[in-house]
């Protein structure tokens, strides 16, 4: 325990915002594991800023168990702490700090683990995954992703470490986030019939985005195993328009859909670029021929739903001593590693909860859970 809280309490120090660079947090790791001789390798972005740590620990010629975390954290910007976010404070068994719940808490156990693991020693390996730039998009695991899918044998099983108060997760829905950039034609607002109202196009698109929403509260379409049971669509920016007396050339709306793991988020986008071609566009260039509606995407990852009856799912079952499945809201970088076939769970210290918040907290007794779950981990894959 006094291990992890250590590593945890460095761990915080670091900045690793998504807008800034995690190699300090990486060569703090880097250096922790050359004293124990682990050997890693790191996949840096194309500047250089950022970098996905991969480490293997115990024989390298068969299948092992990644044990998977972000090093990024969310902001604090315009949050009241009211402590130090950067520094590691103990209040009435909490530890709070930003990132201790997501998802450095984990970190700290799993890296606190690591002279138990070698120690055993093991009869199949696990390696440490660490990415970047999870929080925008699950964007910095993609390079790891890729490295992982050429390899022979490829990891049996992923365990990240998401907070979900140590209960085992097998799935989440995924996420698509896109942007719709509507240009219809200005004009003096006394001439309003002259112009094409960019903005009104807009809504009337966002209007059908509420219809698809609708449509996919179907009982035939729902999944009891998810809250909400159903895949959801929301708009969450608007921008548009220069002045009242102006009709609106330019407006674009961000939206995001997030898909039961048995729903392709790109089909039901498609229903609305198909009403904007069918509906829409027609209307705007009889005013104006080069009136135009342009979609793009900002961000994706796919949902994740593990057999609970797989090999993956007991093996973590036993691990965590608990078959309690459950699935969870939030997306994780899970269904990035199960479609190149290696089978995820989730599984971490912390409440999601917390997560995000001011004064983010892990209290003291879930990360002792993790680290008693590390150690069962240890005995399971003891040689």
């Amino acid at each position: 325990m006094s291990r992890s809280r250590e590593l945890l309490a460095s761990l915080i120090s670091f900045d690793t915002t998504s807008r800034e660079s995690n190699l300090k947090l990486i060569e703090f790791v880097t250096d922790y594991l050359t004293q124990f001789k682990v050997p890693y390798e790191l996949i840096f972005n194309d500047e250089k800023s950022k970098a996905n740590l991969f480490a293997t620990l115990g024989p390298s010629d068969c299948q092992g168990i990644v044990l998977s975390g972000h090093t990024d954290v969310v902001p604090v910007d315009g949050q009241h702490w009211s402590t130090d976010p950067f520094q590691l404070t103990e209040k009435e068994g909490r530890l709070y700090g930003r990132g201790t719940a997501d998802m450095k808490g984990y970190i700290a156990c799993v890296l606190a683990a690591v002279p138990g693991f070698l120690a055993a020693p093991l009869r199949m390996p696990i390696h440490i995954a660490l990415s970047y730039d999870e929080e925008i998009g699950c964007l910095g695991v993609r390079s790891l992703i890729n490295e992982l899918e050429k390899r022979t044998p490829k990891p049996q099983l992923c365990l990240i470490g998401e907070p979900t108060t140590l209960q085992p997760v097998v799935g989440h829905k995924g996420k698509l986030s896109m942007r719709c950039d509507v240009h219809g034609a200005a004009c003096h607002s006394a001439y309003a019939p002259e112009g094409v109202n960019a903005i009104e196009y807009a809504a009337d698109l966002i209007t059908q985005l509420g219809r698809i929403a609708r449509d996919l509260r179907d009982a035939r379409l729902c999944d009891a195993r998810f809250d909400p049971p159903f895949s959801t669509v929301q708009t969450g920016i608007v921008h548009g328009g220069e002045a009242i007396n102006i009709v609106p050339a330019d407006c674009y709306f961000d939206y995001e859909i997030r898909a039961l793991p048995t729903q392709d988020p790109r089909e039901i986008n498609q229903q609305l670029e198909q009403y904007a071609e069918q509906r829409l566009l027609p209307n705007m260039r009889a005013v104006n021929a080069a009136s135009s509606i342009n979609f793009s995407e900002l961000s994706s990852y796919p949902g994740l739903l593990t057999d609970t009856r797989s090999v993956a799912a007991q093996l973590i079952a036993q691990i965590c001593q608990s078959d309690d499945f459950t699935t969870v809201a939030f997306g994780t970088e899970g269904g990035l590693y199960d479609a190149i076939g290696i089978p995820t769970l989730i599984c971490g210290p912390g409440s999601i909860e917390q997560a995000h918040k001011p004064d983010e907290y892990i209290s003291i007794q879930q990360l002792a859970d993790c680290d008693r779950m590390l150690e069962h981990l240890t005995l399971t894959l003891r040689a």
